[in-house]
């Protein structure tokens, strides 16, 4: 069945393509009676305007286009979630692109919004610092990202993640544990976490241990695992005790990876190694799992930053301030006290 089109509909209530633009874009000179029959005739053929082509027209498309750099990475869910629910209460719709994902085909994720005349931008991904710039489109950032350094005058909706891993590596100390690793991988958020790690072993006197994956996925994560576990000796064995009795993750997916790591080793969690997580993602309070992980809470920072993009919208020269969030540790079941040798 053909897609009606505006020239169905003004031809069906009797007026110009133009007068049905206007009662489109809600303007205030058309008549009531005018206004009433376009309005009947885009209910009864079911017409939906097209966004691209109100932004060729020069009008609001009412879209946003959300810029993330890792599907499989289960923040995004709630942090998508958040923004859904301060941006679709405006009338805006969301779009989603992968900034790596068509990256071999040269395909730049903030050029393909802008050629689709979105509104704004939620930069909750790392992208071209140039291409933002380029592309003169209002954008917030969400998260700890690199870019933001390059773009200092885009307003930054995150969660203080050096804190974080100062939680965490605090909560580890706390349970009487002294050989803590930190299990990394690359990117601004997962440097900031590993950073709080080490400025919180060294405030208690104790050595950092550092093993840094080649990306922040469970896969690469148990690999460098294996290899950190089962290089030492095990705790209880009466050895050196160069194993660590706790790895602190820099985010759920890598500390599903230590764990699967450790049990590959033949170690109990917690018995032989407690496991902190980061992000409290959705896997992360399964009951198999129970790990006890940070929180940026995501959900409110994804509402945050829609809050933050739609006052700009809403008033191109009003000035929206960053804000930092504080994060909080969710205690589950696979960290404890580590066993007497």
């Amino acid at each position: 069945m053909k897609r009606p089109t505006i020239y169905d509909v003004a031809a069906r209530a009797g007026v110009s393509k133009s007068l049905v633009s206007l009662v489109l874009r809600d303007s205030p000179r058309v008549s009531e009676e005018k206004r009433a029959a376009v309005l009947a005739a885009v209910t009864e053929l079911d017409y939906t305007p097209s966004r691209l082509a109100a932004g060729l027209a020069g009008t609001r498309t009412r879209s946003v286009g959300v810029v993330i750099d890792d599907f499989s990475n289960l923040w995004f869910v709630d942090a998508l979630t958040g923004l859904r629910a301060s941006l679709t209460a405006g009338g805006y719709a969301i779009s989603v692109a992968d900034a790596s994902l068509n990256a071999h085909l040269g395909v730049d994720a903030i050029e393909a919004f802008r050629s689709l005349q979105v509104d704004g931008i939620v930069l909750a991904g790392e992208a071209q610092a140039e291409a933002v710039k380029r592309s003169g489109i209002p954008a917030v950032v969400l998260g700890v990202r690199a870019l933001s350094d390059q773009l200092p005058e885009l307003p930054v909706i995150e969660s203080d993640e050096g804190e974080g891993g100062r939680l965490a590596t605090r909560h580890l100390a706390g349970l009487g544990h002294r050989r803590i690793a930190c299990v990394t991988g690359p990117g601004a958020s997962a440097a900031q976490r590993e950073r709080g790690y080490t400025e919180a072993m060294r405030g208690l006197g104790l050595e950092p241990c550092i093993v840094r994956a080649p990306d922040t996925g469970e896969a690469a994560a148990r690999e460098v695992a294996r290899g950190l576990l089962a290089g030492g000796s095990r705790v209880g064995d009466g050895g050196s005790g160069s194993t660590p009795t706790a790895v602190f993750a820099v985010n759920d997916p890598m500390a599903v990876g230590a764990i699967g790591a450790a049990r590959e080793v033949g170690l109990q969690v917690p018995g032989d190694l407690s496991v902190v997580g980061y992000d409290d993602s959705p896997i992360a309070s399964y009951g198999f799992l129970s790990l006890t992980t940070v929180s940026g809470d995501p959900r409110e920072l994804g509402e945050a930053a829609g809050r933050a993009l739609a006052a700009r919208l809403g008033d191109g020269k009003a000035r929206i301030e960053s804000r930092s969030f504080t994060p909080r540790l969710v205690a589950r079941g696979s960290a404890a006290a580590p066993r007497v040798a």
